[in-house]
């Protein structure tokens, strides 16, 4: 085995040396000739300021030739020990460029690289005051008219907004927000998050009782404050509000409560934005030079238009307004959806009491959570994993090390597992008249949260009152119409309803964008999420990373932050970095945008 690990070592040091030489030579044609004939490329801000996958030879060349002369990349080390399995050896290794420091992984096939990761870690000049840089805090001595740590807090929220102006506002106070402001925090950019809602957390407090992450606590941690480890493997809904507004104060993010921006407008000339606030009913402007969206993954709730709303006696709602079931009790409740939400929903109607039908209109993907958690998740995200040595950050960059074009391939024998280990559960949902689907290429869960953000469920109980008859069931059909007390199918049967939920899911984030700023600037962007997989709700052409996530947009100065805990986690360092590389005024040309293709 050691002589595996040290051949192996060799092997991506010698890679390193010759790939580094190459490109000290300005010799493209050889430092392209180290790749394999299927190769990949995945840079996240180190060569491109963008976040972009480059796939052969001949994309890595033009690359090259395009960023060579201003990156200036170099001193490429070997980081730790490499390793081979199944005829493929990685390894992790430092390198740095004109601007920066970074970390990469590698994948080599006989030599050649077939997969190659880089990332930005720190700006130089520019790094975070960690460690031995930390802060003092205390001012020893003695000294007349002294201000203490709270003085000076103050004194900064006082100002910021008024006195002076915000480099960064970003609106959207969720985890999304507060994990990007905890990263511009530590780089030293005014940044001012609005959160319309009275407490920090909310956003979760106020959705209905039951709700609790589907994710793993190994997944879910925030930068810089990982979760203690006597934290439940699954948060409740409210202990995740109490701890984001925890994370809010000790991270020290100037963060403004019961603030609603309510228009935006940029003004090219002055490359800055016009902000309007109400904050506690008093309106006010801001003027940053970047603007953040940062409101999920997902835009503004898809309500549908079906004929006879208008006219429904009952209570009806999208499930992002659902209170909870203890008001139904005894009630027929028709929750129109089959996904995370819906089943979430009707689970909670059921226990407090609630007739209940779930109406499925498309086929959906069930992954029961143990299998999830064990099978696609528990390698890099577990207890097991932490004690292999696996740490939040390593996990992270092993799953951004894979490329979207192949992950799909990797995932299927995932599902494939999964298929066989719970073939019972499936063929009782199945037997119920539950129409199941593993994704259209059967690669499973998250490649459809890739592709679309939606399409499953994370089953942590509902699929046993599905199979069991205990939720009813309607699938294959699609509303026709809605009467004072009833809905009716596209096959001509009705149910009486004194609730009707749409768990009808969401827009893509450019519909906040056309919210706050304009329609013209939403289309100017384009559609936010997906790569182009030509999977349903993922039109094609393929475009290798999600669309206008976490990177430069066709709108200066306009960025969008949203996803999983995970994905918030992960990638704000990466829109940190480039927002402070902004701000510092480093040159930033951004390598490889993308033509908008799609507009919703």
């Amino acid at each position: 085995m050691d002589a595996i690990v040290s051949n192996s070592g060799t092997a991506v040091s010698n890679w390193l040396a010759d790939f580094e030489s190459a490109l000290a030579q300005r010799d493209i044609e050889a430092a392209t000739a180290l790749f394999a004939d299927e190769c990949y490329w995945r840079d996240l801000v180190s060569f491109t300021w963008n976040i972009k996958t480059v796939e052969g030879r001949s994309e890595i060349a033009a690359l090259l030739d395009a960023v060579l002369e201003a990156v200036k990349p170099r001193h490429f080390l070997i980081d730790g020990e490499a390793a081979e399995a199944d005829g493929v050896t990685e390894g992790w290794f430092s390198f740095e460029t004109e601007a920066a420091r970074g970390r990469g992984h590698i994948r080599l096939k006989d030599g050649t690289c077939w997969t190659l990761l880089t990332t930005m870690t720190e700006l130089k000049g520019f790094e975070e005051p960690r460690g031995s840089a930390r802060p003092k805090g205390a001012e020893h001595g003695v000294h007349p008219g002294r201000k203490t740590w709270l003085d000076h807090r103050r004194e900064e929220a006082a100002k910021l907004g008024s006195e002076t102006q915000p480099y960064c506002v970003v609106i959207g106070g969720g985890q999304g927000g507060i994990a990007l402001g905890a990263r511009l925090r530590r780089l030293g950019v005014p940044t001012i998050i609005l959160e319309k809602n009275e407490r920090g957390g909310d956003s979760w407090r106020k959705r209905y009782k039951s709700l609790c992450l589907h994710d793993p606590v190994w997944y879910d941690h925030l930068p810089y404050l990982p979760f203690p480890d006597h934290w439940p493997v699954f948060s409740p809904k409210d202990k995740i509000g109490d701890w984001l507004e925890s994370y809010v104060s000790i991270m020290e993010l100037n963060y403004w409560t019961s603030s609603e921006a309510i228009s935006a407008r940029h003004d090219a000339a002055k490359g800055e934005w016009a902000v309007e606030v109400l904050r506690d009913g008093k309106q006010l402007t801001l003027r940053p030079k970047q603007l953040i969206l940062a409101t999920g993954m997902s835009g503004i709730a898809n309500m549908p238009d079906y004929p006879g709303m208008d006219k429904f006696k009952g209570e009806q709602h999208h499930s992002s307004k659902h209170p909870g079931g203890e008001a139904y009790k005894g009630k027929k409740a028709v929750v129109i959806g089959s996904n995370n939400s819906a089943h979430d929903i009707c689970a909670d109607l059921w226990e407090h009491g609630a007739d209940v039908t779930m109406v499925q209109r498309s086929s959906t993907h069930i992954a029961r959570s143990d299998t999830l958690m064990d099978l696609a998740l528990g390698g890099l995200y577990s207890e097991q994993a932490v004690a292999n040595g696996i740490t939040t950050d390593k996990a992270d960059l092993i799953f951004a090390s894979i490329p979207y074009r192949i992950m799909a391939e990797l995932q299927k024998p995932i599902y494939a597992e999964m298929k066989q280990r719970d073939a019972d559960f499936y063929a009782r949902l199945e037997k119920a008249g539950f129409m199941l689907d593993f994704g259209e290429d059967d690669s499973g869960l998250f490649m459809k949260y890739l592709r679309r953000g939606s399409g499953y469920y994370i089953d942590v109980g509902a699929s046993d009152l599905v199979a069991d008859g205990k939720i009813r069931l309607k699938s294959g059909v699609s509303v026709k119409e809605i009467k004072e007390h009833s809905v009716v199918f596209s096959d001509g049967s009705e149910l009486p309803a004194d609730l009707i939920v749409y768990a009808t899911g969401y827009g893509s984030m450019n519909g906040w964008a056309a919210r706050l700023i304009s329609q013209d600037i939403a289309d100017k962007v384009g559609k936010c999420w997906g790569f182009g997989s030509g999977t349903k709700k993922d039109p094609r052409p393929f475009e290798g990373e999600l669309r206008n996530m976490w990177k430069p947009t066709h709108q200066d100065g306009l960025w969008f932050h949203g996803g999983n805990l995970h994905q918030s986690r992960h990638y704000s360092l990466y829109l940190a970095l480039q927002l402070k590389a902004r701000m510092e005024g480093i040159s930033t040309p951004v390598y490889g945008m993308g033509a908008v293709h799609h507009l919703h």
